[in-house]
């Protein structure tokens, strides 16, 4: 099965944990809560186990620590 297959077509549902993620509802990406990117699940790298979202990138991360207020502006 190619990545445009099945559930690799749509949008999985992650739970978030310390340095891991579980995959509670099979998919081949999810959606980056700053910049709407799809991120294929094997490129996920940065995500908030606060907030249980994930970010496409470190830049992403970031943002979202400063909106969040955990960081300076």
């Amino acid at each position: 099965m190619n990545r445009f297959e099945g559930s690799g077509s749509r949008e999985a549902k992650i739970r978030y944990l310390d340095g891991d993620f579980h995959i509670l509802l099979p998919g081949g990406f999810v959606i980056c809560a700053i910049t709407g990117k799809q991120i294929p699940l094997d490129e996920l790298k940065y995500w908030s186990v606060d907030r249980q979202e994930p970010y496409a990138d470190a830049a992403a991360s970031l943002e979202a620590e400063k909106r969040a207020g955990t960081l300076p502006v």
